[in-house]
């Protein structure tokens, strides 16, 4: 059995800076791609930023040059910095762990259950 768990997020201004984690733990062999997606009210979710398990990086236009994707491979363990946030950052922020259970098996996206990020004055 696969966890995925967030932690981050809460009430920030415009303008200003959060960090987001996920930590993956369970039966697991590898990961892949790991990855936040965002869900505001009344929206889709949406793409924000992908990496894969050697480092490349992936991310919406909507927040290129403001948010920075990474991970720490031992630790099993992505992260999400935000800067410059704008309100339209408002959000539920899913992150994902593309994960293989055995050696050469095919990997199972597990999601974590979400966090949110408001951006408000």
């Amino acid at each position: 059995q696969v966890q995925v768990v967030e932690s981050g997020g809460g009430l920030v201004q415009p303008g200003g800076s959060l960090g987001l984690s996920c930590a993956a733990s369970g039966n697991i062999f590898s990961i892949a791609s790991m990855g936040w997606y965002r869900q505001a009210p009344g929206k889709q979710r949406e793409l924000v930023a992908t990496i894969t398990s050697s480092g490349g990086t992936n991310y919406a236009d909507s927040v290129k040059g403001r948010f920075t994707i990474s991970r720490d491979n031992a630790r099993s363990t992505e992260y999400l910095q935000m800067n410059s946030l704008k309100p339209e950052d408002t959000a539920i922020y899913y992150c994902h762990a593309d994960v293989g259970l055995i050696k050469d098996g095919p990997h199972y996206r597990y999601w974590g259950q979400g966090t949110q990020v408001t951006v408000s004055s």
